[in-house]
C-alpha cells in the first residue's frame, strides 16, 4: 500500500456520513397509508430536497462499493487460497448499493412527476417505495454475515469486529431487523477508520539504522 493510499479505507466512513445526510435533507415523507393528498403534497413541497437527497444516497453507494472492494482484499489476504467468504462480503456490498439506487431512483421519480401525474398514482409509487427494502435487507446482511465469519476464522480484524457482525447480520434475519443496517452502519465505519489507521501504519517509513562503523585496528 502506498503512503498517498492509506486514506482508500476511510470510503467507508464518508458512505456512513454522506448516508445520514442524504436521509436527513430527504426528509421522512408520509407512507402509502396516507392520503393520496398528502403524498403528492409532500413530493411538491420538497421536490428539490428529495431529488438531492436521491443524489446523495446513489454517491454513498458508490463510497461503499469502494470501501467493499477495499474490505474485500483485507480479508482474502487473511484467508488465503480458495478463500469464497471475502468475495461472498463484497457480492453483499453490491446487492445493498442497487437496493440503495433502487430506493433512490424511486423517491428521485415521484419528486420529479408530482406536478405531472395523479395523487393516486403516486401513491401507489409510495407503497413501492416503503416496501423496497427487501435488497436492502439482504445486502446488509450478506455483507455483516460474510465479513463477520471471514474475521472470526481467519483473523483479518480484531475477533470482537468479527462477531459483532455476525450478531448483527443474524438480527437482520429476525423481526427486530431494522436494527441491523443502524448497527452495520457504526460497524462500517469502525472497520474504515481502523483499517486506515493499519495502512497509514504500514506505510510509514521505516527508520534506517544506524552505520555500522568497523572498529578500528
Amino acid at each position: 500500500m502506498k503512503r498517498d493510499h492509506w486514506w482508500a479505507p476511510l470510503t467507508g466512513l464518508a458512505f456512513v456520513v454522506v448516508a445520514i445526510i442524504a436521509f436527513v435533507v430527504g426528509g421522512e415523507p408520509p407512507d402509502s397509508k396516507h392520503p393520496a393528498g398528502e403524498i403528492a403534497n409532500f413530493y411538491k413541497d420538497n421536490q428539490s430536497s428529495i431529488q438531492l437527497s436521491a443524489a446523495l444516497i446513489t454517491l454513498a453507494a458508490l463510497l461503499l462499493i469502494f470501501f467493499a472492494g477495499y474490505l474485500r482484499r483485507e480479508l482474502r489476504q487473511a484467508e488465503g487460497e480458495g478463500g469464497v467468504l471475502s468475495l461472498v462480503a463484497f457480492s453483499g456490498a453490491i446487492v445493498l448499493a442497487v437496493g440503495a439506487a433502487i430506493d433512490a431512483t424511486l423517491g428521485f421519480a415521484m419528486a420529479d412527476a408530482a406536478d405531472h401525474i395523479q395523487p393516486a398514482q403516486l401513491q401507489t409509487l409510495q407503497a413501492l417505495w416503503d416496501n423496497d427494502f427487501l435488497p436492502l435487507a439482504l445486502g446488509t446482511d450478506v455483507l455483516l454475515l460474510a465479513a463477520g465469519l471471514s474475521i472470526v476464522r481467519h483473523g483479518a480484524l480484531a475477533p470482537w469486529l468479527g462477531w459483532v457482525a455476525v450478531v448483527l447480520g443474524v438480527i437482520g434475519l429476525t423481526p427486530v431487523g431494522f436494527i441491523a443496517p443502524l448497527g452495520g452502519a457504526g460497524w462500517v465505519a469502525i472497520v474504515s477508520v481502523m483499517l486506515a489507521l493499519r495502512a497509514r501504519g504500514s506505510a510509514a517509513p521505516q527508520p534506517s539504522a544506524p552505520p555500522v562503523v568497523s572498529p578500528a585496528t
